[in-house]
């Protein structure tokens, strides 16, 4: 079996690393330098920063942010925010991204998936959702959400998880924004429904509180990876100790979790 990955999160605007609870009431969590460079120390597996407010503002991700961060650490790095075309996704990977992450361009562009994993081949291709539980006509709809969880779409995650399978994206990360940085857990539900519907791996995001939050999302969600940010940006949990509670559990992990001094 694969060893399940643990990913840190860094939500960035304006240059530093910010967390909010269901997408907004941001507070600062610091710098993107120093928030990679414990990150790795302590045995995370990939790390993710998105730029938050990129697509929202119309304006293409901050690339020293990349670079800098790229030329600190060693472990996988993906990166979204604003990337609109082939020529984006292009720099982003000779700026030292092994990984672009695509949310806002993928549903205003629905080639954009198909035609990117053409060029540069599905494994650093991310399709990112934004999914939010809401009430349509009385009852229950998954819905897309885009611009940083701003704008709903009217399009149904199942099916936009079905045409990214068809279109050759590479993994998924979903975040659900009615439990983004509540720490109240993932939603196993929505998560287990996506990662059965593909046969590329799934990264849970979006209300991580605990170890055992991870645990029920990579076993009972049946996601290849549990993302957060809250946790370890606020030193309730170190990534060493999740994945140490892990492999207690018997999930497989990277066997180098013990923290690095």
């Amino acid at each position: 079996m694969l060893a399940k990955r643990i990913i840190p999160c860094l939500d960035v605007d304006k240059g530093r690393v910010v967390k909010g609870v269901q997408f907004f009431e941001h507070v600062d969590a610091g710098s993107v330098a120093e928030c990679a460079k414990r990150y790795e120390q302590q045995g995370a597996d990939e790390l993710v920063f998105y730029d938050i407010t990129a697509s929202h503002e119309d304006r293409a991700l901050t690339l020293d942010i990349l670079k800098d961060a790229s030329e600190r650490v060693f472990m996988p790095l993906c990166v979204g925010g604003g990337i609109r075309t082939l020529d984006d996704i292009r720099v982003m990977l000779n700026s030292g991204a092994d990984k672009v992450s695509i949310n806002s361009a993928a549903v205003l562009n629905q080639n954009l998936i198909k035609e990117a994993a053409l060029r540069f081949g599905s494994q650093c291709i991310v399709l990112a959702i934004d999914a939010n539980r809401v009430m349509r006509d009385g009852k229950e709809f998954w819905e897309v959400y885009i611009n940083g969880g701003r704008k709903p779409t009217g399009i149904a995650v199942m099916d936009w998880v079905k045409k990214a399978r068809q279109d050759g994206a590479g993994e998924i990360v979903l975040n659900v924004m009615n439990a983004d940085g509540t720490k109240a857990g993932y939603d196993l539900e929505m998560t287990a429904a996506v990662s059965d519907a593909v046969n590329f791996p799934v990264v849970a995001s979006g209300g991580a509180g605990n170890p055992e939050d991870m645990f029920a999302v990579l076993t009972k969600g049946k996601a290849d990876a549990a993302l957060a940010a809250s946790i370890f940006h606020f030193g309730n949990y170190t990534i060493s100790q999740v994945k140490q509670f892990l492999n207690d559990r018997g999930v497989p992990v990277r066997q180098d979790f013990i923290e690095r001094k």
